[in-house]
């Protein structure tokens, strides 16, 4: 099917019907069960999904980078009815797609918005969101304007305390591009945040040993004011997100404090290049 990026295109699982990925441009963009809204098949979205469970009961308020087919903010609305979702992608005809093949919230639960992802994120109020996600491809890897410190200091920015970004990195070994991005993350969120807990790498194991390309997911978290801080774990360093993640069919390791520093060892943030 034409979209304004492409093509994209909905293949149907042969052995469970029900489950269908959407390729945009010939690549998996994402996978949804058309009557399960809480599946989540993508390994790095389910270990999303495990550091969500550790945030605050109740709904949320959810920025997507990158909507294309909307598991995610469907997995949300799923587990979390009520949240207030938006879902911004530059193909316009796309997001029209997704809304008649699949059954989405509708709004105000999951608005969908046809936009640059930066400029949607500079665009957005100080402190409006819960969770931040940055999913958003050309090809392989993610667009410049989007990986450096520029764009780290605006999710910050949009972030509650206490807020999450989650970021979805795919890396080739020697994985230098996730190494820059945890250090700008670091820079971006405080230079004590791979101290508190509020900083963490996730991946499967052969991946964080360099064997092969494929996804880490980066999580960061907007630090609290320090009276709220003070009688606050730390999200990151609960016991059950490791559990979790272990538990997955595709088991995930999980970094933070002086592991997620070494994982970036001495490694430079990205720089955000300039507007074109």
């Amino acid at each position: 099917m034409p979209i304004d990026t492409g093509t994209a295109e909905v293949v149907r699982d042969p052995d469970f019907p029900q489950r269908v990925t959407l390729h945009v441009n010939g690549v998996p963009s994402s996978g949804l069960d058309l009557t399960d809204p809480g599946f989540l098949d993508f390994e790095y979205m389910q270990q999303m999904a495990a550091v969500l469970a550790l945030l605050p009961p109740g709904p949320l308020r959810v920025l997507h980078l990158g909507a294309a087919g909307s598991a995610l903010a469907r997995h949300v609305e799923h587990e979390r009815p009520g949240s207030r979702q938006l879902g911004v992608d530059l193909d316009a005809r796309l997001l029209e797609l997704v809304r008649e093949w699949f059954d989405l919230p509708r709004s105000p639960l999951l608005r969908l918005r046809a936009d640059d992802a930066a400029r949607a994120l500079a665009g957005a109020r100080d402190e409006s969101w819960d969770v931040v996600v940055r999913d958003v491809f050309a090809g392989d890897s993610t667009p410049a304007h989007l990986v450096g410190t520029g764009f780290a200091e605006q999710a910050r920015r949009v972030l509650r305390p206490g807020g999450v970004l989650l970021v979805n990195c795919a890396d080739r070994p020697p994985l230098a591009t996730a190494r820059r991005e945890v250090a700008g993350l670091a820079q971006a969120f405080g230079p004590d945040a791979t101290a508190q807990g509020r900083l963490a790498v996730v991946a499967e194991p052969a991946i964080l040993k360099g064997r092969r390309y494929g996804n880490l997911v980066l999580a960061a978290v907007r630090p609290l004011p320090d009276d709220e801080a003070a009688d606050s774990p730390a999200l990151l360093r609960d016991p059950a997100l490791g559990r979790a993640l272990r538990s997955l069919a595709v088991p995930a390791t999980l970094l933070i404090d002086e592991d997620a520093a070494a994982f970036a060892g001495t490694a430079a943030p990205l720089p955000t290049p300039p507007p074109t």
